[in-house]
C-alpha cells in the first residue's frame, strides 16, 4: 500500500497524508491498474477527486465527552464519475464533529471497466467495507457500534441508499459475519433509482449504456425497501433539474409503506448539489433539522 499513499500525496490537495487505504488485505473485485487518482479545486472552490481506483478514507473523530459517539460514513456525490470531496465530504465531517458525532469520509471506487472485474459492485463493496471497519474499530475510535449510519449526496446518496437496502448480502466476499447494515441513513438530493427518472449519467457510469432488467431492478433502491431498511432523513429541492424530486418522494413512500420511520424535507428552491448551504433558505438550515432528528432518535 506504500505506492498508493505516495500517489495520493502527490495528487491530492486536501491533507492527503490522512488518507488511509480502506482494505488492508487486498481489494475485492480489483484489476491491477496504474493509480491515476487526482484532486482539483475548481473556480467554485469545490474540490473534485477523479480516477478513484483504490478506495481510501479519512476518519474525523468527535472529541467532546467520553461516551461512545455516533458515527456517519459519508459518501460524496459526483455522478459515479468524480467525488465532490470538499463540500460533500470533509466540510460535512467537520460539521458533525461540532455536534459530537464522528465522521468517516469514504473515497469509494468510481466504476470503471478497466479497474474492476464487475464495476457495478465496486462502490457498494466499499460502502459495506467502510461500515464493517467502523464497527471493527468501535472501541479504538470511541464509536457506538449500534449508532453507525451512512450519508450520501446525489450519486453518493444512491450508494448510501444501496447500502441501506442491500445489507443482507456481503458483496465484498471478505466480510463473513460482519454487520454491514447502517443503523440510519441521511440522503441529500439522492439518486434513488436507476430507472428513467433517476439520473442518466449516474446510471450509465454504474451499469453501462444497456443495463439488464435484472440490474435495473437490483439498483433501483425504491424497489428494494423492506421492513428492515434503516430509518432515513432526506433533503431535496423541488427545482432540482439534475436529480428529480421523485427519487426522494418515492423512497419516502416505500419506507412509509413498510412502516420505516422517515423524515423528508423538501425545499421549493435550491437546485442540485448545494451541500451544507441551500442559499435560498437562509435562516432555515437543513443541518439544524438533522440535529433535531438525531436528537429525537437518540443519536446525539
Amino acid at each position: 500500500m506504500k505506492k498508493i499513499l505516495i500517489a495520493l500525496l502527490l495528487t491530492s490537495s486536501a491533507m492527503a497524508q490522512e488518507f488511509t487505504p480502506l482494505y488492508s488485505h487486498g481489494i475485492p473485485n480489483y484489476k491491477e491498474v496504474v493509480n491515476k487518482q487526482s484532486a482539483v479545486k475548481g473556480a467554485d472552490g469545490i474540490e473534485r477527486i477523479s480516477k478513484v481506483s483504490v478506495p481510501t478514507y479519512r476518519f474525523f473523530p468527535a472529541t467532546m465527552g467520553k461516551d461512545p459517539k455516533s458515527c456517519v460514513v459519508i459518501c460524496p456525490g459526483g455522478g459515479y464519475r468524480i467525488l465532490a470531496s470538499s463540500h460533500e465530504g470533509y466540510d460535512i465531517a467537520a460539521k458533525f464533529n461540532e455536534i459530537g458525532v464522528s465522521a468517516f469520509v469514504l473515497y469509494y471506487r468510481l466504476p470503471e471497466d478497466s479497474a474492476q472485474v464487475e464495476k457495478k459492485y465496486a462502490p457498494l463493496q466499499d460502502a459495506q467495507a467502510a461500515l464493517a471497519l467502523v464497527r471493527e474499530n468501535a472501541t479504538k475510535w470511541n464509536v457506538d457500534p449500534n449508532k453507525v449510519g451512512i450519508m450520501g449526496f446525489s450519486a453518493g446518496g444512491h450508494l448510501a441508499a444501496t447500502a441501506s437496502t442491500h445489507f443482507t448480502k456481503d458483496y465484498t466476499g471478505i466480510l463473513p459475519g460482519a454487520n454491514v447494515r447502517p443503523d440510519f441513513s441521511i440522503l441529500l438530493y439522492p439518486v434513488i433509482s436507476v430507472r428513467s427518472f433517476g439520473h442518466g449519467g449516474s446510471s450509465q457510469n454504474l451499469l453501462g449504456k444497456n443495463p439488464s432488467e435484472e440490474d435495473l431492478h437490483l439498483f433501483s433502491n425504491e424497489e428494494q425497501v423492506t421492513t428492515q431498511t434503516p430509518k432515513a432523513f432526506l433533503v431535496h429541492a423541488a427545482d432540482d433539474n439534475a436529480v428529480p424530486l421523485k427519487n426522494s418522494l418515492l423512497y419516502a413512500e416505500k419506507l412509509t409503506a413498510n412502516k420505516v420511520p422517515v423524515d423528508l424535507h423538501v425545499y421549493a428552491k435550491g437546485g442540485h448539489g448545494f451541500g451544507l448551504n441551500n442559499k435560498t433558505t437562509s435562516g432555515d438550515l437543513w443541518f439544524d433539522r438533522l440535529i433535531s432528528w438525531m436528537k429525537a432518535n437518540q443519536l446525539l
